[in-house]
């Protein structure tokens, strides 16, 4: 029988583990991400025309944002993995009342969040070591942030409901959205146009919190649209259930911890490692990492609708097309990413090229272009730790890749950067950047050999529960 919830159709795609199955499950959420960093290489490009400091602050503040965030969104990765199995085990209704959990988890931690960081912001970036003009402009910024990630819940938790239910395409609708309406209003509030004042940084902030507004008002409004109230109960499932609270918790706090742990260790290096060589290495720094960005984005969508897929496929009890669904993306990531890192290394002077403007300075350029080539080393095991990492996060071994995430991180990135910068102090900046490679490599290593060892094949998320039956404490 054709599952009416579903983008695509057993009857027109018979085979689930086909190239064509995954490119138009994956190719929305692809879109999503492209388009979510083209935004933010708008912003920032639009942030350097206001000069070095500013480009220089829009990167800390952005990365000290995003460890309350990324802990968040890792944990509500935990989502699809719920809703996706529930969809395969016929669960619909429990599809939705998992997504009103993370919404009031969501809202009462980032209520926490912005009531301990927003007051103590100015101590954190001189902590930090930033240059007083720089660390004021991240502190405006950061502040900001914290308001609109309040709002970016509803939008964190539709991605991950919508990949699950496998109706990706109206995510990529409310991102594109929510993406248009933020450059826009960046443009209009950082120079100033259409009457208003010129913000600066502070206008880039406002944007996004604009944007995110918008996203999450589609999102919510085609949540409780009729359609998807038919099929899966949107507006009959706001009940709490502490169980299933506690089974999200279980499955997406390891995921939020370690992408939490592996920001703070890039942070770290980029701040104390890196930022210890001037602010125009920097801003080349955040050049390249807008780039980098922009290059992983397409996997990290493939990652995501892998996980679904591989979390419906469970469900139904056919963890045989899992394993293939994940050799179809592997090769698909491996390719892509082979040619990006290629292309970051015959094009590295042309592609940093793009950032000079007559105000900054030729170290910002020549930084760029070196650290491209540790850019390029390490693409390829980008692609296989994050598609590795797609599929057992849909089979629920979050565990596993938040062990190896942190150890990556403070090991290698952060231990290992901090020992390549005092006993080969003439690689300079590039130390760090040559540890930074290396962690990736071994995590991305690490999560293929796990997937390999089948060990994920015998999770069973909803052991002793039986069939049809709600989650319960």
């Amino acid at each position: 029988m054709t599952d009416k919830s579903s983008l695509i159709s057993q009857s027109h795609i018979e085979d689930p583990t086909s190239l064509r199955y995954m490119l138009k499950l994956a190719a929305p959420m692809v879109v999503t991400t492209i388009s979510f960093t083209i935004m933010q290489f708008v912003d920032r490009f639009m942030v350097s025309r206001l000069g070095t400091d500013a480009l220089a602050a829009i990167l800390p503040a952005g990365f000290v944002s995003f460890l309350p965030s990324g802990f968040a969104i890792g944990t509500l990765t935990g989502l699809n993995t719920f809703v996706s199995q529930s969809l395969g085990r016929g669960n619909k209704k429990d599809c939705s009342n998992y997504f009103w959990q993370t919404i009031y988890m969501g809202f009462a931690y980032f209520l926490v969040v912005v009531a301990i960081m927003w007051p103590t912001a100015p101590w954190i970036f001189k902590m930090m070591g930033q240059p007083p003009a720089v660390a004021d402009m991240e502190v405006i910024y950061l502040r900001i942030m914290l308001y609109a990630h309040i709002l970016a819940i509803v939008n964190w938790s539709s991605n991950q409901f919508f990949m699950g239910i496998h109706r990706p395409i109206i995510t990529m609708c409310a991102s594109l959205c929510g993406q248009v309406v933020n450059v826009a209003a960046n443009y209009v509030l950082i120079f100033g146009k259409l009457g208003f004042p010129q913000m600066g940084i502070a206008g880039a902030g406002w944007g996004t919190f604009i944007g995110i507004a918008v996203g999450a008002g589609v999102n919510i409004a085609v949540f409780l649209s009729g359609g998807i109230n038919r099929n899966f109960k949107s507006r009959r499932s706001l009940s709490v259930d502490f169980g299933k609270m506690y089974d999200l918790l279980k499955v997406g706090l390891p995921a939020g911890f370690g992408l939490m742990m592996n920001v703070a260790f890039w942070g770290m290096m980029l701040f104390a490692l890196v930022g210890r060589h001037g602010k125009e290495v920097l801003a080349a720094t955040s050049a390249v990492l807008s780039y980098g960005g922009l290059s992983i984005m397409p996997v990290v969508g493939i990652g995501t609708a892998l996980s679904s897929a591989v979390g419906k496929s469970i469900g139904q009890g056919r963890k045989d097309l899992a394993a293939k669904q994940t050799s179809v993306c592997l090769r698909i990531g491996v390719i892509y990413m082979g040619l990006v890192g290629v292309c970051f290394f015959v094009f590295r002077n042309e592609l940093m090229a793009f950032w000079a403007t007559e105000s900054t300075e030729p170290k910002v350029i020549e930084a760029g272009a070196n650290i491209l080539i540790c850019a390029a080393a390490y693409q390829v095991f980008h692609a296989a730790r994050i598609i590795y990492g797609g599929s057992l996060r849909g089979a629920g071994d979050t565990v596993w890749l938040a062990v190896v995430s942190t150890a990556g991180a403070a090991l290698i990135l952060g231990l290992g950067g901090w020992l390549v910068v005092k006993l080969v102090p003439s690689l300079e900046y590039m130390g760090p950047w040559i540890a930074a490679a290396v962690s990736i490599a071994a995590v991305g290593l690490a999560n293929r050999w796990r997937f390999k060892s089948n060990k994920w094949m015998k999770i069973d998320l909803f052991k002793r529960r039986p069939l049809g039956m709600p989650v319960e404490v």
